[in-house]
Order: C-alpha cells, then sequence, then structure tokens
C-alpha cells in the first residue's frame, strides 16, 4: 500500500510538472513570437537595469541572443540581495535557477524576508499579494518541505483577503500553491493539502470569471500568467476555458503591436511556447560553464564629468478628500543613463518629504505610496508618472530619463 500511495503521488506529480497547454501557435505564426522575443531580448544592455523577468522567459522559450543570456546572468548574480524587493529577489532566484547557477544565498535571505512577512490587514490591495506570491512559488522549487509553514500563512492570508480580485496575482499564487501542492506527500500534512487545494479553488474560480468571450483573460497583459495558471493547476472552474481561442487573440494582439513592452513580452513568452514556471527547475542548460558578459567590441567612451543629468521631479497630490495635500518640486543629479528608480531614491535621499514606497507588480516595481500617501483601490487612486504632461508607459526601475527632464509624480483617480 505505501509502495502504491508513493507510486501514485509520483505519477500525479508528473502529470502536473508537465502539465502544458492544450493549444500551440500555428507554424505560420511562429515569426509573431520570434519577433517579439528578439525585441525582448534587445533591451538587455550593459546600462539598463537587469530585469529577471526576461531572463526567465529568454530561458524557458529558448533564448535567441546568448550573449545578451550571459551578461544577465552576470548582473543578477552580482545584484545585492537587500536592495531588491520580496519579489524582485524571488524572481532573480527562479532565473539563476532556470540558468543552471547558485543562487542559494539569495534565497535564504528570501525565506527570511517571508518568514517576517504578514499582510497589514483584510483589505490591502491583491496587488501586494504579487511579490510574496513569487516567493512562495521560488521558494518551493528549491526547498519545498522548509516552505510548508511559511506557505500555510501565506495562503490563510490570502483566504481571508477581501480586497478586489487582480489576475495577475491570482495566477501567481495559483502557480506557487500548485507546487506546493504537487510536493506535499498524499497523506502527509494533510491539513496543509485541504488549505491549499481550498484556496486553489477559489483563485482559478476568479481567475475564470475574468475570461472574456474573445479569450482574453482579464486584459490582454495578464493573460499570458493565466494562462500559465489555468495549464497546471488540478483545480478546474466551472466556467471552461477555451485555450486555442486565447492563443488566437493573443496572437491577433501580437500582429496588432500591442506587446512592445519587454515586461509585458516576458510574462506572455513562456505561455506561447507551452511553458509555465513550474519548469524553472527542469530547464537543460551546462551547470559548470562559468558566465562572463561579453561586451562590445568597442570600448565604452570614458566616463566624464559631463556623464551626470539634472532631473526635474515633481510630486503632486491634490485630490479632495484626501488629507495632506502638496506639490513639492526638487532637482536632482543622477549619472547618465540611470533609471527612474535612480531619481526617486536621489530625492528622498536629499528631502524627507519625497520618500516613496514600491511593491512588486507583473510589470516590475510599482510606486504605492509617496510622502505617506499611498495607493488605494477602495477609492480608486494611484501614483501616475508622466513626462511633462505625457504618461510613462514604462515603469520606475525601466524608464530612462534624460536630461533636464520634468518628471511628475501625479497621485491620480482612475
Amino acid at each position: 500500500m505505501a509502495w502504491f500511495t508513493v507510486h501514485l503521488f509520483a505519477l500525479l506529480f508528473s502529470l502536473a510538472r508537465t502539465g502544458a497547454l492544450t493549444c500551440s501557435v500555428p507554424p505560420a505564426q511562429q515569426s509573431l513570437v520570434d519577433g517579439i522575443q528578439e525585441l525582448m531580448e534587445t533591451s538587455v544592455s550593459n546600462s539598463a537595469f537587469p530585469n529577471p523577468s526576461v531572463l526567465l522567459a529568454m530561458n524557458l522559450a529558448g533564448a535567441q541572443d546568448s550573449e545578451a543570456q550571459e551578461l544577465l546572468v552576470y548582473k543578477l548574480m552580482a545584484s545585492d540581495a537587500p536592495d531588491l524587493t520580496i519579489g524582485q529577489l524571488a524572481l532573480t532566484v527562479m532565473a539563476l535557477t532556470s540558468s543552471c547557477r547558485d543562487p542559494t544565498n539569495k534565497a535564504e535571505i528570501l525565506q527570511r524576508e517571508m518568514e517576517k512577512w504578514a499582510p497589514s490587514g483584510l483589505n490591502e490591495p491583491a496587488s501586494s499579494f504579487y511579490g510574496p506570491s513569487l516567493a512562495i512559488l521560488a521558494l518551493c522549487q528549491k526547498n519545498s518541505e522548509s516552505t510548508l509553514p511559511i506557505a500555510a500563512r501565506f495562503a490563510k492570508s490570502l483566504l481571508v483577503n477581501t480586497s478586489p480580485f487582480n489576475v495577475d496575482t491570482g495566477a501567481i499564487a495559483t502557480l506557487a500553491l500548485t507546487c506546493m501542492l504537487n510536493k506535499t506527500p498524499i497523506g502527509a500534512e494533510e491539513g496543509y493539502r485541504t488549505l491549499f487545494g481550498q484556496v486553489l479553488k477559489d483563485m482559478v474560480e476568479n481567475i475564470s470569471l475574468r475570461i472574456q468571450d474573445n479569450g482574453i483573460i482579464g486584459d490582454i497583459y495578464s493573460t499570458g500568467l493565466a494562462m500559465q495558471a489555468l495549464s497546471v493547476t488540478p483545480e478546474r472552474p466551472n466556467k471552461a476555458w477555451n485555450c486555442k481561442k486565447t492563443m488566437e487573440a493573443m496572437l491577433r494582439e501580437i500582429k496588432k503591436g500591442s506587446f512592445h513592452n519587454p515586461m509585458s513580452i516576458a510574462q506572455l513568452l513562456p505561455s506561447l511556447k507551452g511553458k509555465t514556471y513550474l519548469d524553472v527547475p527542469h530547464i537543460s542548460c551546462i551547470p559548470d560553464q562559468e558566465v562572463q558578459p561579453t561586451l562590445p567590441d568597442h570600448p565604452s567612451p570614458v566616463p566624464t564629468s559631463a556623464s551626470n543629468i539634472t532631473v526635474r521631479y515633481t510630486i503632486n497630490n491634490q485630490l479632495r478628500g484626501v488629507e495632506l495635500l502638496f506639490n513639492a518640486t526638487i532637482d536632482v543629479s543622477v549619472k547618465s543613463g540611470s533609471v527612474l528608480l535612480a531619481v526617486l531614491k536621489e530625492a528622498q535621499r536629499k528631502n524627507p518629504m519625497f520618500r516613496f514606497e514600491t511593491t512588486m507588480t507583473s510589470w516590475g516595481l510599482l510606486v504605492s505610496s509617496i510622502n505617506n500617501i499611498a495607493e488605494n483601490v477602495n477609492h480608486k487612486t494611484y501614483w501616475q508618472f508622466l513626462s511633462g504632461q505625457t504618461p510613462l508607459i514604462e515603469g520606475v526601475a525601466d524608464y530612462i530619463p534624460f536630461n533636464h527632464e520634468h518628471i511628475v509624480a501625479n497621485f491620480t483617480q482612475y
């Protein structure tokens, strides 16, 4: 009987692990997928912020540009874990694992951070669970046994959270708890399995309610993650999912040019290749090869005093009914090529009024609070960043300001 139980569990785990989409990209349209992958990979450069989501997508899809792949691995290996959010750290652990690099030190830091994690309240924005969901997924793949109590506490928090459902967060939470359910042996710690199954049922049902008639799930940018979740979860929603219709919808959006941001491509690409984040530990690569970045043949110019730029930065809150109205501007100097996040950090260093907080989302770092004024889903408020009067389409960790640019952070209601 014991042998049968173990054998059955192994079989179920194998089926769940290799769970794949029931649809695929038609050969005639494969060039569309290759095109957005090339666009994503060309975003990798020496000056750009190393995006672990991009490396993760490259490894799952099969990298086209090995030099870009090696550069990302090198920069992520050198990244300082204490400077990363929980979500960034989790993505870095998975990206390095998928590159056959040892992220043990970063995984240990991530586990300690999650041991201390707790939601601030029952109606905390669903997006705030995105980073912890990534953390549970990353830790499950490194050491599921030590992750069990952390995952259980996380699952209970999800179960009682009352904020509006978020498809991105629900999809990553589904992947994370599916991993935990797969790796919790049948007959052992049955309370864990019951809890994970209960939360998974809620997550999957909520995702299914967001399936539109045209196949898109939530919106076009959340669909890729939702496809991953629905393809691996053991829970089946009441509303049937037509994978082929969703695939056709996403290929139409690619053809229309809807996917040009590297982060949006990184979220979608694994699904187009029939992969999910649960495949991370099973990617084949050469673990013993030392990774060194391949630099351009022509040396970079020697930095001079002119390599610094000045950015004018304004924070503005004029919404009625919100306490602490303000409009403040500061000029900061940062190195040319720095991302907007560096501007925010320098402004905060110079003046405490410009202090800010971030959360990890499917699009990278999101500024959730400035000068103690935080986004609120119930009030439909958020911090919008603009260049002059033009909204930015890239996040603070990706957008690179130019000299004398005026960046405005405006507390906005949608």
